[in-house]
């Protein structure tokens, strides 16, 4: 069954029909297009983190929460290919929480945005009047690159599907530390066509099949093939880890067979590319396990409201 996430999401979309020649890309990418005349654009993304759900401060630093906040936002850039040029920053503040506090969480965000040339730019910084949770909200603004913006809906029957470096176990400590594929994104989309990408937040079951219903297409998983991270191999079940844990923000990515020959040829350098199954014209996602059997994959990563 769809998520429950994406039933309101597409609810959503349904409310109220953009103009396709001011806003050519809206409700449902990772990022929406604004045209600003005949030649320019801005997309634009927000993501807000809440303490207890993406971090748990207990455990994690505030320069933790900061630099994963500005990092989701940039891994949104990543996932269509685009170039981050600034963001804006809002927090809302449990009681106590000082002067010392702040700089620690802006230094997480200065941290992420120098790395990746996007300068905090704004923002706002609010407090709640009870007991409430911490939670900080980044709105960030990209560009094109050469290429245009890389959707989710563009994926092909016979597609091989491709991601970036391994799945699963983040909650032990990539979900904290994880590097936004921006220049990786940029570069493969420099190389070849892909039809469809974004990046792995909610687990590769959970955002594959995103892909797959924006098409009406399906897709088949070779257990085999998937890069299990040794984080995931210290939990009971690895590949359920590799398939669903989520907060990966790794790319997940379809194009035509002999362009990822072209690009497997190609590519070189510390973060890997690896084929993991391909993208079937019947609709339905299937799991080919170790042991040959092909058996139904349903999704199940992480849904934020789910019941």
């Amino acid at each position: 069954m769809k998520p429950r996430e994406d039933r309101i999401t597409a609810w959503f979309k349904d409310q109220r029909r953009l103009d396709p020649v001011t806003f050519p890309i809206g409700i449902g990418d990772d990022m929406a297009e604004i045209r600003l005349g005949q030649a320019a654009s801005v997309l634009i993304t927000t993501d807000m983190l809440l303490d207890g759900s993406h971090f748990d401060l207990r455990t994690a630093t505030l320069e933790q929460a900061g630099y994963k906040a500005m990092a989701a936002s940039l891994s949104d850039c990543a996932a269509m290919a685009t170039i981050p040029l600034a963001a804006v920053v809002a927090v809302a503040l449990p009681p106590g929480f000082g002067t010392e506090q702040l700089k620690a969480l802006h230094a997480g965000i200065a941290r992420a945005a120098d790395k990746y040339d996007c300068p905090l730019v704004g923002g706002d910084i609010t407090s709640w009047k009870g007991s409430h949770p911490f939670a900080v909200s980044v709105t960030m603004l990209s560009r094109r690159a050469d290429n245009a913006p890389i959707r989710r809906c563009g994926a092909q029957a016979g597609d091989v599907i491709c991601v970036t470096g391994s799945l699963g176990g983040s909650v032990y400590r990539k979900h904290l530390e994880f590097e936004p594929r921006v220049k990786e994104a940029l570069r493969i989309a420099q190389t070849v066509t892909v039809h469809a990408m974004m990046d792995i937040s909610d687990g590769l079951s959970t955002d594959l099949n995103r892909i797959c219903e924006q098409r009406g297409v399906g897709a088949v998983i070779e257990a085999a093939s998937l890069p299990i991270s040794d984080d995931a191999r210290r939990q009971p079940d690895p590949l359920k880890a590799a398939l669903d844990d989520g907060e990966d923000f790794e790319l997940l990515f379809t194009l035509a067979p002999d362009e990822g020959k072209r690009l497997l040829q190609a590519w070189e350098g510390p973060v890997a590319i690896t084929p993991v199954g391909r993208i079937a014209e019947a609709e339905g996602m299937w799991l080919r396990t170790l042991d040959g059997q092909v058996v139904p994959l349903e999704p199940g990563g992480y849904d934020h409201l789910k019941d």
